[in-house]
Parts: C-alpha cells; structure tokens; sequence
C-alpha cells in the first residue's frame, strides 16, 4: 500500500467519525468539546490510558459525544505523536532556556530530569494549543455541516453523480 493510499484511508476514517459527531443529536458547543478533551488528552503522555479516560468521561458526562472524543485518537495516531513529543521538547527547552540540557557538569541524573521537565511543559502547551484549535476547527465544521445539511436534507443530484467518482 502507497503512503497516498494510506493517507486517503486515514482522511476516511477520520471524516466518517466527524460526520458521525455531526449527526449527532448534541450542541455543535457539545462536539467541538468532546473533540478538544479528546485531542488534549491524545496529546498528554498518557502511554495509552488516555483511551481509558475517555470511556471515564463518556459515562461522568452525558452530553461526551463518542464519536467527537474518539476521532481525537485517529487524529493525533502513533505516526504524529513522535513530532507531538519533538515539538513538546523543543518548547519546553524554549520556556526552561536553551542551555537547560546543555550544562557539561550536569550527571546523567539531572539531564534526564532536565529532560523531563522540558517534555512535560513542552507537552502541556502542544495539548493546549492542540485542544483550542481543535475546539475552534471542529466548532466551524459542525456550523457548516449543519447548515448545509439543513439547506439540502437529502443528497444532491449532483453530489450524487460526483459520488460515483469518489473514492
């Protein structure tokens, strides 16, 4: 399989979740929520109990859509978390100062720790930044969908001959 096939695969997938939150009977506030708690989460290094909170926040707060919270983990894959982890360490090595890591007296003990920090801070910021744009985008795309939808309730001719030619 081509990296293009696998790229439109993983844009599938991750539309089909979306218009499944779309079509869900919840605020357009409601899945854009569900969305950011789920990306912020994905983003935190969780080691895969993230998942796990989402089935806690699922039956704590009923307005969680499932679909919403669950397209985050599509989103940020095992194949975009490393650059989540470099981007995190980069910012956090940014906000701690540049030399942070760098000192020559420094035990392997201490530069670890270094390290970490760096990462945890760096990586709380990516999942803000990350949460708050995810909010916003998916906010706008359920307006949009919504509107559309409650414009043309059912298909189109023309969406309908353009589908045969869809992937």
């Amino acid at each position: 399989m081509t990296v293009g096939e696998r790229l439109a695969r993983y844009r599938d997938r991750v539309r089909r979740k979306l218009l499944a939150a779309f079509r869900e009977e919840r605020t357009p506030r409601q899945i854009a929520a569900s969305f950011a708690i789920g990306i912020f989460v994905t983003a935190l290094p969780t080691g895969g109990v993230g998942v796990g909170l989402f089935f806690v926040f699922i039956s704590l707060w009923s307005w969680i859509s499932k679909p919403a919270i669950f397209a985050s983990v599509i989103v940020l894959n095992p194949f975009v978390k490393p650059a989540v982890y470099l981007a995190s360490f980069q910012i956090g090595a940014f906000l701690l100062g540049s030399n942070s890591v760098r000192s020559r007296d420094a035990t392997t003990t201490e530069f670890a720790w270094v390290g970490v920090q760096q990462l945890l801070l760096g990586n709380a910021v990516v999942a803000i930044v990350l949460g708050a744009v995810g909010y916003v985008t998916v906010l706008h795309l359920t307006r949009v969908h919504r509107r559309r939808t409650d414009r043309h309730p059912g298909p189109s001719v023309g969406s309908g001959i353009l589908g045969l030619f869809r992937r």
